[in-house]
């Protein structure tokens, strides 16, 4: 029998039923379900120090489970001692099995982990159903070993849904048990 996350075994018995009661959905393939999990790291003092960039792609892979790409620059910015094609940042993109691994991670030992937690902030949706979360430290994952760390950098991670508002994705979130601040 093929390995079955627990997250995503837990979306078809408890979430689906759930948001199909709550938005009166018709059928089960109209209720929003968690398409791809996108994980970005800006390290802008990259380019004076190529190591910075080896050392994110490792973080970002050790976190995520999946190897990281480096992203290069488009322009020639001179402020910034920029130019074209040097490495700036890294990213990577998880789906299926390894996109509810790194979500069941997130909420269940990372988030409780950041100091002073009081919920994930409910205004990072962009209006069509998808959320960006910032972290400022790539230290709160216990993945990383805090004394390899060169740098303390922070990264965005974005959730694309299938949801069409903004409240779909917010219960489907909710029902992952994405812990969101009440105001």
């Amino acid at each position: 029998m093929a390995y079955i996350p627990r997250l995503k075994a837990k979306y078809r018995a408890d979430v689906v039923p759930a948001l199909q009661k709550k938005f009166n959905y018709k059928s089960t393939m109209q209720v929003p379900r968690l398409m791809k999990i996108c994980l970005n790291q800006g390290v802008g003092d990259a380019v004076s120090d190529k190591k910075l960039i080896e050392s994110a792609i490792t973080e970002v892979t050790t976190v995520s489970g999946q190897k990281a790409v480096p992203t290069k620059s488009k322009k020639d910015i001179s402020n910034f001692k920029l130019r074209v094609d040097v490495p700036i940042g890294v990213r990577v993109t998880l789906r299926n099995v390894l996109m509810y691994e790194f979500l069941d991670r997130l909420v269940a030992v990372t988030l409780p982990r950041i100091r002073d937690f009081k919920g994930i902030n409910p205004k990072g949706f962009d209006g069509r159903g998808n959320y960006t979360l910032g972290i400022t430290e790539q230290i709160i994952f216990p993945e990383i070993d805090i004394d390899k760390v060169n740098k303390i950098t922070g990264m965005d991670i974005t959730f694309v849904t299938s949801a069409k508002t903004d409240a779909e994705a917010m219960e489907l979130f909710k029902e992952f048990g994405l812990p969101f601040r009440v105001n």
